[in-house]
């Protein structure tokens, strides 16, 4: 039987993200074990006979000997566990994970959803990033990368010695997103962001394009949900939120809620991997407002299940989401269904795991 061990970084992005590769990898007779921090959501996994692996990561720690015994732990694990194959996820285990794996000739395939903000502009944190991540994935047997704009930069720092399979995304889940009944037509629109409070998701540019659309359509809503690092972004987030601009939500543990209440999902985001919530949204029929970006771009089609805008551009944003708020009602919903049915054709995440599979069955010839 082939055993697979998966490295991540987080029990509830694990369970969200991941739930349906791990489920598909158990019914097709792999043997999984899944090395994660203990949280509750990885239970489930457990209960389908995953066998769990504790282990403490520090996901935004940059003290070298904390991410040094990171790999040691990995390594450790490998030497005990003797998987055929690894599956990394998250910047840290991309490179800790791939680095152990390499150590103890175990082959092993990245899924590499963003470099992160530190590759993203000149300078030493971009060099020591760039030399991490090159050593992570050097012994690669193959890279999944979520869009060109990664396979790209890989390509500019040298990181590229496998083959490398670009995925949709992390792809989406059909059944935990199903298509939600659009709201009634005589319900006050309202705007949905999800995403973490900081400058590269564009939360700015969103909150000054709320005042200037609220000037002009006063029952139009926009409600944002998200946390962030920053005290100071927090703070401004929050004077939005007083002064009626916005309602914050803080962070939620469930999203669904919320995307099934909104009219649309606003994203001005700077750069991403693949947006999982964007996928979310239109899963559930909800029409998309993102940035011209990679990342956000594949998301939706022009003008049939969303509308683009260009980045770190308020007023772009500005005109995308009056150009929205001015379509007649029926055409807000059918873009929301053709959005559906774009996840469908194109997102659906067991197209990953065939993937995976495929490399898989490669690898234990």
């Amino acid at each position: 039987m082939t055993k697979v061990l998966i490295f991540s970084n987080h029990p509830a992005y694990t369970y969200n993200l991941r739930k349906e590769i791990i489920e598909g990898l158990i019914n097709e007779g792999y043997q999984v074990s899944l090395v994660v921090p203990y949280g509750k959501e990885v239970e489930h996994f457990k209960d389908i006979g995953v066998k769990l692996i504790d282990i403490k990561i520090s996901e935004r720690s940059v003290n070298p000997f904390t991410d040094l015994k990171l790999l040691q732990n990995n390594v450790k694990i490998l030497k005990e566990e003797k998987p055929d194959v690894v599956l990394t996820y998250a910047t840290k285990q991309n490179i800790y994970g791939g680095m152990a794996a390499r150590l103890t000739r175990t082959p092993y395939i990245p899924m590499i959803t963003g470099l992160g903000t530190a590759m993203e502009n000149p300078g030493i944190l971009q060099k020591i990033a760039s030399t991490l991540y090159r050593l992570g994935v050097k012994g690669a047997t193959a890279l999944f990368v979520q869009n060109e704009s990664i396979r790209k930069k890989l390509k500019d720092f040298d990181m590229i010695h496998a083959p490398v399979y670009m995925t949709p995304g992390s792809g989406v889940s059909l059944e935990r997103h199903p298509l939600a009944e659009y709201p009634n037509e005589n319900e006050p629109i309202q705007f949905l962001y999800i995403g973490r409070i900081m400058k590269d998701k564009g939360i700015f540019e969103l909150l000054e394009a709320a005042r200037a659309v609220k000037k002009e359509y006063p029952t139009v809503t926009f409600r944002v949900i998200g946390h962030g690092n920053l005290e100071e972004d927090i703070v401004k987030v929050k004077a939005a939120d007083k002064e009626g601009t916005i309602e914050y939500l803080g962070r939620q543990s469930d999203v669904r809620p919320f995307i099934r209440e909104s009219h649309a999902t606003v994203l001005p985001s700077y750069h991403e991997g693949m947006a999982n919530v964007l996928l979310e949204s239109a899963a559930a029929g909800r029409p998309i407002l993102a940035s011209k970006v990679p990342g956000c771009q594949e998301t939706f089609d022009e003008n049939r299940t969303g509308v683009g805008f260009k980045a770190r551009d308020t007023g772009s944003l500005i005109k995308a989401i009056e150009q929205f708020i001015e379509l007649p009602y029926n055409l807000k919903r059918d873009m929301g269904r053709a959005g559906r049915q774009k996840m469908e054709n194109e997102f659906d995440r067991t197209i990953i795991l065939n993937m995976y599979i495929k490399i898989i069955e490669k690898i234990g010839r």
